[in-house]
């Protein structure tokens, strides 16, 4: 048997690999979705896909943190910019649609929203103001503990947070749920895994005996997970398996996760493309509601969104397409001019498949 060991990263090791894969898979049909933006960049820069066999499919989920934030949501952070605040985000959120239009939009019109590369730039500027200062908090496990650092040293009066941060294992979760798509196994995502550690995806292997394993950022990395999730498939398992133990341990980053825990609590999230997915969202708690930006603002957001017509980014979400099989990508939806979410951000898997030429599976 191939041994995962010690394994030489060179290309006989990859060749090795591809053709174990090849032993493993036979002539079963499978489905394995990853949920990470840096494993689609590394899968499709590579080309990896097309040194799988034809039966084997690797698709992206809703691994995209900003390509995931509901449209209401981003209305709610042009009104308050609208409202005379200092809005701030990340870069990639920018561009991202809704029913007031995005960000970028928004600041078009003169309002003040600036983009910062961390939550503790949004904090000096508050600190060098009178005006109020709200950070648009997004992303996953990853990015959510750096807000929960700030909201808990304790930040200036005029400094506040709209959480917008979203959990992983709940959405994976649901596209198990909603059997919208098969899924015969999980390349669970390398940056979230150094936060909640091979224990945060207990539940699923628990409830759902769905094969997984936690992969890093190399190509041989992908393909070795690829493999582990074959092999388990073959031997009838469905585990969390750690390919990526020089950087995640088993119990994840515990003082992490329990300044998670002080700050946040769940909730039930809406995820643009996939609906409410139950106890996903992280909700201020009341300890610092004085720094909760949904609470210390009386805002009123009744627009509406619908993705444009003919986008497909909800089913590029919930893995039941490529970004190629809509019939936008690449013509009226481009990076240049991005229509949905998926062709905005950088994690997007239409943006990705865009930047390195893809249109189909060679």
């Amino acid at each position: 048997m191939f041994s995962f060991v010690d394994a030489f990263r060179d290309d006989e090791t990859a060749r090795k690999v591809v053709k174990y894969i090849k032993e493993l898979a036979g002539d079963r049909k499978i489905r394995i979705v990853h949920v990470c933006g840096t494993h689609e960049d590394t899968i499709t820069k590579y080309g990896i896909r097309s040194m799988l066999p034809r039966n084997v499919e690797v698709l992206m989920g809703p691994g995209c943190p900003v390509c995931t934030v509901p449209p209401t949501k981003i209305d709610y952070a042009i009104r308050l910019a609208e409202e005379g605040a200092i809005v701030t985000s990340y870069g990639d959120m920018m561009m991202v649609p809704a029913g007031l239009g995005s960000l970028s939009d928004a600041k078009a019109k003169g309002h003040d929203i600036r983009i910062v590369y961390s939550i503790h730039d949004a904090v000096k500027m508050a600190q060098k103001t009178d005006k109020e200062v709200v950070h648009f908090g997004v992303g996953f496990e990853t990015t959510a503990p750096t807000t929960a650092s700030e909201l808990a040293a304790g930040p200036p009066e005029n400094f506040s947070v709209y959480s917008a941060h979203l959990t992983i294992p709940p959405a994976m979760m649901a596209l198990l749920d909603m059997g919208v798509t098969e899924v015969h196994g999980f390349i669970d995502p390398g940056h979230v895994s150094t936060i909640i550690g091979e224990v945060g995806y207990s539940e699923i292997s628990s409830k759902y005996k769905v094969p997984q394993v936690i992969a890093g950022f190399e190509p041989l990395d992908v393909l070795f997970s690829v493999a582990m999730i074959l092999r388990q498939i073959k031997e009838g398992r469905g585990e969390v398996e750690n390919g990526y133990k020089r950087a995640v341990k088993p119990e994840g980053a515990p003082r992490a996760l329990a300044l998670l825990d002080k700050v946040f609590e769940p909730e039930d999230a809406p995820w643009r493309g996939i609906g409410v997915i139950p106890k996903s969202g992280l909700k201020i708690r009341d300890e610092y509601e004085a720094h909760d930006a949904a609470k210390k603002f009386d805002i009123e957001t009744e627009t509406s969104y619908e993705m444009p017509h003919g986008c497909r980014c909800g089913d590029v979400l919930r893995a039941i397409c490529y970004p190629w099989e809509c019939p936008l990508f690449n013509k009226e939806c481009s990076p240049e001019s991005p229509v949905g979410p998926c062709m905005v951000s950088h994690e997007g898997s239409c943006f990705i498949s865009a930047r390195y030429g893809v249109e189909e599976i060679l």
